[in-house]
């Protein structure tokens, strides 16, 4: 039917567009080249001498490193303080130029706001590793007593309760980034997945084609009932006109209900006087029963017996 073809045709579609997608995806992910460290966290820096690493020669990165009194961020500051050449930077994009130019000889340590920034800028060859070594936020500075630091307080805290601090930089960064969607780390790695938002358009075909096919198939049962319907009453006066009731009928002198005859001699005496009403020279004339029996006698000449004898009545 119809109906079972549109299944079909749709089953397959799916199936086509499903199988490419992964083999699509299947073969980006073994293809592309992906940037590989060996350096995964502060610990891995730590650890090994063959990677230099830095801060800004000024800021909050800096002071965080001189102040910290965990051992691996001792070793680390230890480690920069009598590195030679040096490696501190006056700038951030001083620092970001020697990552780029060092072929992966030199790990620039900022912050993990301007790291993700920098991340999705031209020429796009620079990644975040790891996670952050500490959270802090940023403050805006007002005068001592001023008015406006209640203001600003609240109006802060309003903006990031309603998710506005989020979106504006995932706007800003990400949405009009020069290194395609994704900010990179994480967001990299789940990139990287074929996701459901991927294949949707093939799952609203397959349910769009089983809905059509539900729809032409209801047509058709409708259909063929009424073309069904329609024949049924067009045979019907055609048989009857066909084929006409027979009705046999019996002859009017022999019906259903007739008793069958039997044959049996009247007991007569032996000799006519002995009859009641009997006269010298009268001749006797045929009693009742001796006409009837003649009678069946003519209908059984006429119609023959039932058992295939002659109909001859003996008297």
């Amino acid at each position: 039917s119809l109906s079972g073809r549109i299944v079909g045709g749709v089953w397959w579609f799916f199936t086509l567009i499903i199988i490419s997608s992964y083999t699509a995806n299947l073969a980006a992910f073994l293809t592309v080249e992906r940037m590989v460290s060996p350096i995964e966290s502060a610990e891995d820096l730590a650890k090994q001498t063959d990677i230099a690493y830095g801060t800004l020669d000024s800021g909050s990165t800096k002071e965080f490193f001189r102040r910290s009194k965990i051992a691996v961020y001792e070793k680390m500051w230890g480690y920069m303080k009598s590195a030679e050449p040096t490696v501190f930077t006056k700038n951030t994009q001083e620092g970001v130029v020697r990552v780029r130019k060092s072929k992966g000889k030199y790990a620039f340590l900022l912050e993990s706001t301007m790291n993700e920034y920098t991340e999705q800028r031209k020429p796009c060859d620079t990644m975040k590793v790891g996670g952050n070594l500490d959270s802090k936020g940023y403050g805006v500075a007002t005068p001592k007593g001023s008015l406006l630091r209640s203001a600003v307080n609240l109006a802060v805290l309003k903006l990031n309760e309603q998710g506005l601090l989020d979106k504006l930089k995932n706007k800003w960064w990400y949405d009009k980034g020069e290194c395609g969607s994704g900010g990179g780390g994480e967001k990299d790695k789940s990139s990287q997945a074929l996701s459901l938002s991927n294949v949707a358009g093939v799952f609203y075909i397959l349910v769009g084609g089983l809905g059509l096919a539900m729809l032409v198939a209801l047509i058709e049962f409708c259909y063929k009932s009424r073309n069904e319907a329609k024949r049924m009453k067009v045979e019907a006066p055609m048989s009857e006109h066909h084929h006409p009731n027979h009705h046999h009928h019996l002859p009017h002198h022999l019906t259903p209900s007739s008793p069958r005859p039997s044959c049996s001699s009247p007991r007569t005496s032996p000799h006519p006087s002995h009859s009641p009403g009997y006269s010298p020279g009268h001749t006797p004339s045929p009693s009742p029963s001796t006409h009837n029996l003649a009678t069946y006698s003519e209908v059984f000449d006429g119609y023959g017996s039932d058992d295939g004898s002659d109909g001859d009545v003996m008297i």
